[in-house]
């Protein structure tokens, strides 16, 4: 599959909104459902951060996205530090994953944090989000123990961050 990466649009915000949704449900997250209003919300990320899109090159139509966090004082960020930028929320259709949608959203941010001299990408996984840890480092993505965090109680956040002074692996 052919993917291209942009900013989301307006008109694919719902759409987007139920990708995240699906995607986090399919993992079996238990704080999905408390936590499904925000992943949902993307119009108000896309407002507050950068919404990035992946789109199916031969149908047009919206498979993913990732939240791209531009700094510590954006309203999304997390134990971010200054000269880093963050990724939120990234989720790939679960009828499409393993189709390198999400490596692209992913590259789509290193590549956006670098053009902005950004030092340092950092993001939070669950435990179970293993998949995704896999890209993570083969994306060159370190542990981060000291960022580990739990925004609730029994809701743990493993840190990755990517240092940005060399081109990313392929």
């Amino acid at each position: 599959m052919s993917t291209i990466v942009r900013e989301a649009l307006p008109e694919e915000h719902v759409r987007l909104g139920e990708i995240v949704v699906a995607a986090y449900r399919a993992l079996r997250a238990e704080e999905s459902g408390r936590y499904e209003a925000e992943l949902r919300d993307v119009e108000r990320r896309a407002r507050e951060a950068v919404v990035l899109a992946a789109i199916d090159e031969a149908t047009g139509r919206p498979i993913g996205c990732v939240t791209y966090v531009p700094g510590p004082d954006n309203p999304w960020a997390e134990l971010l530090e200054p000269g880093e930028a963050g990724i939120r929320m990234l989720a790939v259709d679960p009828a499409v994953q393993g189709q390198g949608a999400g490596t692209a959203l992913i590259l789509a941010c290193v590549e956006r944090a670098r053009a902005a001299g950004r030092r340092r990408l950092v993001l939070h996984s669950r435990p179970m989000m293993t998949t995704a840890q896999r890209i993570y480092a083969r994306l060159g993505f370190r542990r981060d123990e000291r960022r580990d965090w739990e925004p609730v109680p029994g809701i743990l956040l493993l840190a990755f961050a990517l240092a940005l002074e060399e081109p990313a692996p392929a």
